[in-house]
C-alpha cells in the first residue's frame, strides 16, 4: 500500500512539474512546418488520403496564432494566412487568391488555443501521435464591412491594414450563398474546411 501510493505520488509530481515547469519554458514563439493526412470523399475526384501543408506560429505570451497555408498540391482550396487572436477572441481568414480579409468570432470549439496547440505539434513532430484523418466543415456567409480596422486589435491590423475586411456569419445554407471559396487547416486534431461565401 505504502508503494503505491508512493508511485503515484511520483506520477502526480511528474505531471506536475511537466505542466507548471517544463511547459512555462516555452519559447516567445514557436514554429512549425506541418504536414497532415486526411481523407475527402467528397471533393477528392480518387479515393486515397490528401496531404495538407501549412506553417503555424504560435505565440503563447501574445496568445494568438497565425498560420500560413501555401497553394494546396491538389487543388479545391485557396492559400490563406490565418490569426486566431485569443485575446479579442477573433479569427483572420486572409484569402490570398482572391486578396481579401474575413473577420469571424473566435471558434474555441474547434481552435485549440495556443499552449495546447503548441503540445499537439510537439507529440506529431515526435511521432508520438498522428492526427485524426477526417475533415470538419464550417460553413459562412461575408455580409458587411469593417468600418474601423483597429478595432481588431493589433495581431490582425499589422497582417491586413490594407485589405478590406469582411463579417461573415455562421451556418448559412449554399443555397442561400453565390461564389464560395474554401480554405483547408489543421489547427486542432483534425483538418478543418472553412468554407466563405459571397452574397448572390
Amino acid at each position: 500500500m505504502g508503494l503505491l501510493v508512493l508511485l503515484l505520488g511520483l506520477v502526480f509530481a511528474s505531471m506536475y512539474v511537466y505542466r507548471y515547469f517544463f511547459i512555462t519554458q516555452l519559447p516567445r514563439e514557436s514554429v512549425f512546418h506541418c504536414g497532415v493526412l486526411y481523407e475527402d470523399s467528397l471533393y477528392s475526384p480518387f479515393k486515397g488520403q490528401l496531404e495538407l501543408h501549412e506553417d503555424v506560429k504560435i505565440y503563447i505570451e501574445e496568445n494568438y496564432e497565425q498560420i500560413n497555408v501555401p497553394v494546396p498540391q491538389f487543388g479545391g482550396s485557396d492559400p490563406a494566412d490565418i490569426i486566431h487572436d485569443f485575446q479579442r477572441g477573433l479569427t483572420a481568414y486572409h484569402d490570398i487568391t482572391l486578396d481579401k480579409c474575413y473577420v469571424i468570432e473566435l471558434n474555441t470549439t474547434i481552435v485549440m488555443p495556443p499552449r495546447n496547440l503548441w503540445e499537439l505539434l510537439v507529440n506529431v513532430k515526435k511521432g508520438t501521435y498522428l492526427p485524426q484523418t477526417y475533415i470538419i466543415q464550417e460553413e459562412m456567409i461575408a455580409t458587411e464591412h469593417v468600418s474601423d480596422m483597429e478595432q481588431l486589435g493589433s495581431f490582425i491590423y499589422r497582417e491586413s491594414p490594407a485589405l478590406s475586411c469582411l463579417t461573415p456569419h455562421h451556418s448559412i445554407s449554399r443555397r442561400e450563398a453565390g461564389n464560395c471559396h474554401r480554405i483547408r487547416h489543421f489547427e486542432n486534431t483534425f483538418v478543418v474546411e472553412t468554407v466563405i461565401c459571397q452574397k448572390s
